[in-house]
């Protein structure tokens, strides 16, 4: 498969600084952790907020998002746009019962389009930035394939989606784990020594040698000091935001830092927790009815909860667009201790 650095070639100055204020992907480990559901509902919480806002179903090959937003045959989905049967991503466009907020249907011909070229990356991700909206939420497919991991990627904007539960936790660490070394395959991809480096860490298991971002930073400054300092910045310039969904009891708020901690310590990431969404029994009883709980539950709790998420979203956009700087909410390491519990695994996988 082509490198993500081949998209990214063709996206520079004003169209990245563009790009970098609108476009969030949301991604995660396995599913089941209500990744399309933060999506809908943080999009529809931006709407009402006044902003514009497309969702766009990133799942290729197990699409749902439609169907979650009340939609049961879309007329056109990102298929027929990467098959080039429409020219233009507006023609995919559709409206949502909720004012301000449109969606771009996923598809389901996954013979087709699972693992698309770099150039119907490219092609894709030129249309988006040109679409008129304040928003675009990428709401991403399970697991850890390139495809998905590349999209994760090329948004300026990233946040992973987790529960409290410990397959959860383990597998958004995965996730951002193997986010972390596609990034540095694609940043070292011309550097076949690195290269060669990178790819052993990214399968080495605790005690086999490069188990940690700290010891593969060693084996690259007996390289020398440029390629040091390549991975150093490599590693700062990756930013990624959490949210813990579904939480039920007051201990599970701080389930972050388990993830945080373990990020820390191998991956030499800080991750930034942007928002806790409560478990809510009567938004699980609705999720075939998404549509109808989005505009008779507007003040359950849950609503409230991505009232704040969407909130914060507009403070960190208006202050990047007063060029002022954006503070990030440090996530405590009191549970350092838990961080045992963890198998340190996720690989990327074609």
């Amino acid at each position: 498969m082509e490198p993500l650095g081949a998209v990214r070639k063709t996206f520079i100055g004003n169209d990245m600084e563009e790009m970098r204020n609108k476009l969030w992907a949301i991604g995660g480990g396995k599913g089941g952790v209500g990744k399309s559901i933060v999506t809908l509902m943080m999009g529809a919480s931006l709407a009402r907020k006044g902003k514009k806002v497309i969702l766009v179903d990133a799942d290729l090959g197990g699409s749902n998002l439609h169907t979650l937003a009340g939609i049961r045959y879309p007329l056109y989905t990102l298929a027929d746009f990467i098959g080039r049967r429409v020219e233009s991503i507006e023609d995919v466009l559709i409206s949502t019962p909720e004012e301000n907020l449109k969606l771009i249907c996923g598809a389901d011909d996954i013979l087709g389009i699972a693992n698309p070229k770099s150039t119907q990356k490219t092609r894709l991700f030129n249309h988006l930035k040109k679409l008129d909206a304040d928003y675009i939420l990428l709401d991403l497919g399970a697991g850890t394939s390139f495809t998905t991991v590349d999209f994760f990627l090329f948004a300026p904007n990233k946040i992973v989606v987790f529960t409290p539960q410990i397959t959860s936790i383990q597998n958004a660490y995965g996730f951002i784990k193997a986010s972390l070394y596609r990034a540095l395959t694609n940043e070292f991809r011309q550097d076949y020594k690195c290269k060669e480096i990178i790819e052993r860490a990214s399968k080495a298991d605790e005690g086999d040698g490069i188990d940690s971002i700290e010891m593969l930073r060693e084996a690259f400054q007996k390289i020398g000091d440029a390629e040091e300092a390549k991975l150093i910045k490599c590693l700062e310039e990756l930013k990624i935001k959490i949210i813990v969904n579904m939480v039920r009891e007051s201990k599970e708020r701080e389930v972050g830092n388990i993830v945080s901690t373990v990020a820390k310590n191998y991956l030499n990431l800080t991750l930034e927790k942007l928002g806790i969404v409560q478990y809510d029994r009567i938004l699980g009883q609705s999720i075939n009815h998404m549509a109808t709980f989005l505009s008779e539950r507007r003040d359950s709790s849950v609503s409230v909860d991505f009232y704040d998420i969407a909130n914060d979203l507009i403070k960190i956009t208006n202050a990047r667009e007063n060029d002022k700087e954006v503070d990030t909410v440090p996530l405590k390491t009191d549970l350092q201790e838990n961080t045992d519990e963890l198998t340190l695994s996720g690989q990327a996988q074609d």
